[in-house]
């Protein structure tokens, strides 16, 4: 004990000085590392006296050298007060250590106190057991042959009930089906099939023939009750369960049952068909008798693949894709009314319909996905519903427009271009106002599956306005015959060539360009900013989808193109008639002029069509007739024919001549007129150019051709009479004039003896010309 007692003291001595060091230590691993002897005195410090290796004589050296007399005596304080610190400490520490060693000294006594008489009391205990060991073992030995013969006799009574069982088995059957207990019979036989699998062929060779045919009539009548609607899913699934364990094949139900709710979702898809004709009949769509017997035929298949999913725990994958085919085939048959003309609200209903489907078969069938399958076939849906919105719209308004192209081939000969344009103006800004009105109709609803598409149907919207314009345009002008699609259909391409193109369709076109880019753009733009704004998806790198200002450009654009075409086609059909006029006769050959020419009457004839044409169609001008007076040039022309001079009157041929050169020097030193001017979507401006263009042909035919003095004066006679009928028709008249004089002039440069008709002779002449056409016009 008393070695223990030493070993113990070290070991606390060794604690408490570890203690004290790493207190006073300021680094932990100065305790464990003793620097080399040597390096002690060249390195020393004053802060070595708290490592292991501190030597006092050392240190002491050290502090007297560094350390003056009032320094020594401070560190003295120090010392002496860190010195009674540590004693303090120590004995804090001892104190402590000292009451838990009486504590435990103590308790160690208590323990010993207690223990004092234990084993006296556990032999005692062990004596009893083995006395109590050997009076059972005696029991069992004398009761051996009794417990024996009681477990075989048990074991007899037990084949005994067996035995029993089987041959009332039949009759227990029959009484099971009569109750239509059937879950009691297939435990009865399951129960009985060791007995008849072992001695079924000999023994109980009746009892297992009865009781098979007993199983046959249950079996049947559990798969009865499997196919019946009208038990409950849980009796079903129950009896699906029997049938396992009666070994029935139950993968042959499963393939008939499915089957069966095949069929169940074909006739649903009949019945979906009918629905929207039911709405048009019925006004409210959601509401009518066909909405709710359609619900009720959907609830019925709801239920019954919560049963089939009840039954076959295994089929979940199956009746996804199954049940994928609800909203499918509602948006295959809304597909096929959304190719017809389909107005939003029935949309929107169709839309209810099927979300209500989609929830009901969600809540059955979550895993399916039902909700996202149906968002992206919305998405799909709406979007071509859009689509062909605007495609009707541009059928409508072609519609309007091919009913003047019509009349080539003598349909609504009666149907005129200003009604025409009216129709077309009103198919396009209504027929947009409508398309815009049921677009509007979708952003209203208060459905989640219209909700979650809105900032798309925005975008949508204004996507499909700039590309119905582009096609608008596109159409435009493959109308005009300045384009053609490889798509075209044969015959229209073949009657729009040309000189088959109408040229008052062409006319129609322009105008109505000029209508579509200063009136329906306009009105559309505000349309969409107020009803239709936001959107997004897009993103804003793509640009915005409605672009006015690029529809604008190109509208007015093809407006100007589609109204010099029109001047195109009627100049180049004018100078048809006037090629004709000049290349058939000769003239050096020709006789004195009797009468104005028939080619003026064709000439003013065709020029009549026009106008009426352009007037019907194109407003008027804003500004003044320009007459010779307003002209900014001479009021005489650039070119003037001194022709018309008293002078001409002479018959002497060189002074005619002499004359003519007199006019070239004259128009050299007149100011220039401007004959062209920019072509303006007005009545004057268009009537004007055609005529100026015509004239202009006419003076350059004139200048092909060589005279004689017979044919320049029945030039003369022709321009003459020209001028008292156009001078009302131009807005120019004084371009009209400078260009008629050009065309005398011409003929006259053109001629082997220009000598003119005297004044008298041409009003005599062209006032014959006017009485005639007069009592024509009377006549007719």
């Amino acid at each position: 004990m008393g070695a223990e007692e030493d070993v113990a003291m070290d070991d606390k001595a060794k604690r408490m000085r570890d203690l004290l060091s790493s207190f006073y230590s300021p680094d932990p691993n100065s305790t464990s590392s003793t620097p080399p002897l040597n390096s002690v005195s060249r390195f020393a410090t004053l802060d070595t006296i708290n490592t292991t290796s501190f030597d006092a004589d050392q240190y002491m050296n050290l502090l007297v050298q560094k350390s003056n007399l009032e320094g020594l005596l401070h560190r003295h304080v120090e010392m002496a007060a860190e010195i009674k610190n540590l004693d303090t400490d120590l004995q804090m520490l001892v104190y402590e250590n000292y009451n838990k060693f009486v504590s435990a000294t103590d308790t160690i006594k208590r323990m010993k106190n207690n223990i004092v008489g234990m084993e006296t009391n556990m032999e005692q205990l062990l004596e009893k057991i083995m006395s109590v060991q050997s009076k059972s073992d005696g029991v069992n030995t004398s009761l051996f042959e009794k417990r024996e013969h009681i477990e075989k006799l048990h074991r007899t009574r037990n084949l005994l009930r067996k035995v029993q069982f089987i041959y009332d088995l039949p009759a227990r059957l029959a009484k099971c089906i009569k109750s239509e207990a059937y879950a009691d019979a297939v435990k009865y036989y399951t129960g009985a099939m060791p007995i008849f699998k072992a001695y079924g062929d000999s023994s109980f060779q009746d009892c297992k023939r009865a009781s098979e045919e007993a199983i046959a009539v249950i079996t049947k009548n559990l798969q009865g009750k499997v196919f019946s609607d009208s038990d409950s899913i849980q009796a079903r699934a129950e009896a699906v369960m029997l049938l396992k364990q009666l070994n029935f094949p139950v993968d042959n139900l499963k393939v008939q049952l499915f089957e069966k709710l095949e069929q169940f979702l074909v006739d649903l898809h009949l019945e979906s068909k009918e629905i929207p004709h039911a709405s048009a009949d019925q006004g409210n769509f959601p509401e009518s008798a066909t909405s709710a017997a359609h619900e009720a035929s959907i609830r019925e298949f709801a239920e019954a693949v919560r049963a089939y999913r009840a039954i076959f725990h295994d089929s979940e994958q199956q009746l996804s894709r199954l049940a994928q085919n609800v909203p499918k085939m509602h948006f295959e048959a809304a597909q096929q009314h959304i190719k017809k003309r389909l107005a939003s609200s029935n949309l929107v209903a169709m839309l209810r319909i099927i979300w209500t489907d989609v929830l009901l078969m969600d809540e059955v069938l979550p895993e399916a996905g039902l909700r996202d399958f149906t968002m992206e076939a919305a998405h799909v849906a709406v979007k071509q519903y859009i689509g062909s919105r605007f495609s009707h719209l541009l059928l409508d308004i072609s519609g309007a427009v091919v009913k003047v192209g019509n009349q080539m081939e003598g349909i609504e000969e009666e149907y005129s271009l200003e009604a025409t344009l009216e129709a077309s103006k009103k198919a396009l800004v209504q027929g947009s106002m409508d398309v815009l009105l049921d677009f509007r109709q979708l952003l209203d609803e208060n459905l989640e599956l219209l909700s979650k598409l809105r900032d798309l149907i925005v975008d949508w919207v204004q996507e499909g306005f700039q590309d119905f314009f582009r096609k608008l345009n596109d159409h435009f002008l493959l109308l005009s015959g300045k384009k053609y699609s490889a798509s075209q259909d044969l015959s229209f391409r073949e009657r729009i060539q040309g000189d088959k193109i109408l040229p008052g369709l062409v006319l129609l076109l322009a105008q109505l360009s000029v209508f579509v880019e200063q009136n329906a753009i306009p009105r559309i733009t505000e349309e969409i900013a107020s009803s239709f704004s936001g959107g997004g998806s897009r993103g804003y790198e793509n640009g915005p989808a409605f672009i006015p200002a690029e529809i604008c450009r190109t509208f007015r654009a093809a407006g100007e193109k589609y109204l010099q075409h029109y001047i195109n086609m009627r100049t180049q059909k004018i100078s048809v008639v006037l090629n004709k006029r000049f290349t058939t006769p000769n003239w050096v050959k020709h006789k004195e002029p009797r009468e104005v020419h028939m080619f003026v009457d064709l000439l003013l004839q065709e020029l009549d069509g026009i106008i009426n044409e352009v007037k019907s169609i194109l407003p008027e001008g804003l500004n003044r007739k320009h007459r010779r007076t307003d002209s900014n040039g001479s009021t005489t022309s650039s070119r003037s024919n001194p022709l018309r001079d008293d002078r001409m009157v002479r018959s002497n041929t060189q002074k005619a001549r002499s004359q003519l050169l007199e006019s070239h020097l004259a128009k050299l030193f007149k100011q220039k007129m401007e004959i062209f001017t920019k072509v303006e979507h007005t009545q004057e401006s268009v009537i004007t150019t055609i005529i100026k263009l015509c004239l202009k042909s006419l003076q350059e035919y004139v200048r092909l051709q060589t005279f004689n003095r017979s044919g320049f004066q029945q030039i003369q006679l022709d321009i003459h009479f020209l001028k008292t009928t156009l001078k009302d028709a131009a807005d120019d008249e004084a371009a009209v004039d400078f260009l008629l004089d050009e065309v005398i002039v011409a003929a006259a440069e053109r001629c082997l003896d220009p000598i003119p008709l005297e004044p008298p002779i041409l009003d005599r002449l062209t006032q014959a010309k006017l009485a005639k056409t007069s009592e024509q016009g009377n006549t007719s």
